[in-house]
């Protein structure tokens, strides 16, 4: 009798294509928030840099938020930048050094690696490939190959992700 290996039980990816500057993105928390709380450790929601050209600080956030992530507090950046979007459009780039500090992180390194773009690949390396995919507007959601667009309307957009996470736990 040969040993039996138990299925992988590595998390389902969730990949959220944001615009840290995207009001839509901000309401889109609410759902990424309820998904982590149903589904725990069984799903891993990354976020994946989409800076839109309408919007001026999208690209400079996207490098922020990946500072952030290497200083420990990825999410927590995005969310509270999120919740900012407006300021964020009116005053720019200060926001995004108000943001590090509030939340304890290195607000210097911060502003030293929006200077040395250090994160340049890394967020150019996503829009690429959301453009390969067609992500076209944010939030946009890719679930087991699955694209989601939110851009056009968010309505619905949870339960779709849900019934494609469902599917890929059960199966």
């Amino acid at each position: 009798m040969s040993d039996s290996i138990a299925p992988s039980a590595s998390p389902v990816v969730v990949e959220a294509w944001l615009d840290l500057q995207c009001p839509d993105c901000f309401r889109a928390l609410d759902d990424v928030r309820a998904l982590r709380e149903t589904y725990g450790e069984r799903i891993d929601v990354q976020l994946r840099h989409f800076p839109l050209e309408k919007h001026k600080h999208a690209y400079a956030a996207a490098q922020a938020a990946e500072e952030a992530a290497e200083q420990g507090k990825g999410w927590p950046y995005v969310e509270a930048l999120l919740a900012r979007t407006k300021e964020l459009g009116d005053r720019g780039e200060p926001v995004l050094l108000d943001v590090a500090s509030e939340l304890g992180l290195d607000a210097e390194e911060f502003d030293t690696a929006l200077i040395d773009g250090r994160h340049l690949l890394t967020v150019d390396a996503d829009q690429a490939e959301g453009k390969a995919i067609k992500v076209t507007g944010t939030p946009t959601y890719v679930v087991g190959g699955e694209r989601l667009d939110g851009g056009q309307s968010q309505d619905g957009l949870r339960e779709r992700v849900e019934a494609i996470v469902d599917r890929l736990l059960a199966g």
